[in-house]
């Protein structure tokens, strides 16, 4: 009998009671043996992953958003148990990408009937301290927007509070100079912000930074926006949209600028807000580095 550990985020935006019971009796239905355990502060996914692994379970399924999977990730350690994803938060930009449904019911009986893959894992170090990402890690305006949308906007309004937040700040947005470090090679670049992507999709379905984005290449890639104020931000974001930014020079592209690395630096004069997987990350500098095949995730199965 397969045995699955639940990790619940009852903070996150979506992980009501009824819905909860809904995904346990999905597990059950197939005949899986369920540990529900609910997260209570920071930190407290890692632990439940780390002993529910070393308690023998097959599956860690995680229900909440993009921060709880990521925690949970970092307990599993090399033990080869696969995660699962129940989209359960605001972003849920992981289980996009991989083309896990949104809805709870439908995600739980794809993992039921679904199979392990393996994808890379991202580490941002920062003042000795490191922690893990999947999708993405950046500093500057994305990393602004994340920082200053509360809590309690994200529970309401869910990626609406992102883009209520995006309309505030974009008048304002700056380019500064940034010194980026990719794989041992040093290149000046003026930018609003620079992300530092694992995958390509940032706003399900509709903004792709790039579409030969992977998450299983073991490589990451640098995207360098440089736009500043309101009417260069929307032209960027209109391209991003449209899908029209493959067609750009590379690195000598004008407003988007991209590059390919295993480890990238980050450095600025002024210290700027960075993030990952949408929650706030401290300030640059700091270093991002690829983990190939750093974690196993249960996807839908391809015919």
């Amino acid at each position: 009998m397969t045995r699955v550990l639940l990790i619940h985020n009852p903070y996150a935006a979506r992980t009501k009671q009824p819905a909860l019971s809904a995904v346990q009796s999905v597990f059950c239905a197939a005949g899986w043996s369920v540990d529900a355990e609910a997260t209570r502060g920071p930190g407290d996914a890692a632990e439940l992953a780390r002993k529910g692994v070393e308690d023998g379970v097959d599956i860690v399924a995680v229900y909440g958003g993009d921060g709880t999977t990521i925690q949970a990730v970092g307990g599993l350690g090399n033990r080869g148990v696969p995660i699962g994803l129940i989209p359960g938060g605001t972003g849920n930009l992981l289980a996009a990408n991989l083309g896990i449904s949104r809805n709870p019911i439908r995600a739980a009986r794809m993992m039921t009937r679904g199979a392990p893959r393996a994808i890379d894992l991202g580490r941002l170090t920062s003042r000795e301290t490191a922690r893990h990402f999947a999708v993405a890690c950046g500093a500057g305006f994305d990393a602004e927007i994340m920082t200053r949308t509360s809590g309690s906007a994200k529970s309401r309004w869910g990626m609406a509070a992102y883009v209520t937040q995006a309309v505030k700040l974009l008048r304002d947005s700056q380019v500064v100079d940034h010194r980026i470090t990719i794989d041992g090679t040093t290149m000046d670049a003026p930018a609003a912000t620079v992300l530092v992507a694992n995958c390509g999709m940032i706003i399900p379905p509709f903004l792709r930074l790039k579409h030969d984005i992977r998450p299983d290449d073991g490589l990451l890639d640098v995207v360098v926006v440089n736009a500043g104020g309101l009417v260069e931000a929307l032209a960027v974001i209109g391209q991003f949209l449209l899908g029209r930014t493959d067609s750009g020079r590379g690195w000598q592209g004008r407003r988007v600028r991209y590059a390919r690395g295993r480890c990238i630096r980050l450095e600025t004069d002024v210290p700027r807000p960075a993030q990952l997987d949408g929650e706030p990350a401290g300030t640059t500098p700091f270093t991002a580095d690829i983990i190939p095949g750093g974690m196993q995730v249960i996807v839908p199965k391809i015919a």
